[in-house]
């Protein structure tokens, strides 16, 4: 993996708190846990977190309140475990800016496999030679992972970014809902999971997300960016 990457483990059930940590130490990770809201916000504080692995339903403030939290402070990756499988708490949990969504039934093989994964997109550094890409009110500093829209820097979080990177990378390259999956959700998930981050990305970067000049819909296929 090379450097070292902390994971922040919150869950009120502290058995699953304690099979992940020994799972993910078992992996080279340094691991901080917590197991409510409150105690995961002073660690998130106080220490450099790489990931966050984060339970819904919590005593106190839940997940999705967190979440709110972590995200006005920074774009660390995070990823909901939730005992429900249903779409509204997917949904929700990837409208809030969250980067995956994994049912508790999943292995804790599954889970560290999957926070290896959201790493390795993040992880990624352009060279100098590719760092800048102008669309006119659109532009990216990949060197130091920042976009300016109409010369105002925009928040995106580390999925919303790693998306928009490879469409402006290839502008007017289609792309189609299986690649989106493949590439950034290791096929897992479906065209909802993708809507979802899409149209939040669009909230960010559309003068009107309602009719989109720049991520435009290939309908029955995908997505394609224009630029411009």
């Amino acid at each position: 993996m090379g450097e070292t990457h902390t994971i922040l483990v919150v869950d009120d059930d502290r058995s699953i708190v304690e099979l992940l940590r020994d799972f993910l130490e078992n992996e080279g990770f340094n691991v901080l846990t917590a197991c409510d809201a409150d105690q995961a916000w002073k660690l998130f504080r106080q220490h450099t977190v790489d990931c966050i692995v984060l339970d819904i339903m919590m005593p106190g403030d839940n997940g999705f309140e967190l979440c709110r939290r972590i995200r006005k402070e920074g774009d660390v990756p995070i990823l909901f475990l939730s005992a429900r499988s249903d779409d509204v708490d997917k949904i929700r949990g990837l409208t809030l800016g969250g980067d995956d969504y994994i049912v508790k039934t999943a292995s804790p093989g599954e889970i560290v496999a999957r926070v290896k994964a959201v790493l390795r997109r993040t992880a990624s550094r352009p060279s100098p030679s590719e760092s800048i890409l102008d669309y006119g009110r659109l532009r990216m500093n990949l060197t130091a992972r920042e976009v300016t829209i109409d010369g105002e820097k925009t928040v995106l979080t580390p999925k919303e970014y790693e998306l928009l990177r490879l469409f402006a990378e290839h502008p007017r390259q289609v792309f189609s809902y299986e690649q989106l999956l493949d590439r950034f959700w290791d096929g897992v998930g479906d065209k909802h999971t993708i809507r979802v981050h899409l149209s939040r990305l669009r909230e960010k970067i559309e003068a009107d997300p309602n009719e989109p000049q720049l991520l435009v819909n290939v309908w029955g296929v995908g997505y394609r960016f224009e630029g411009g």
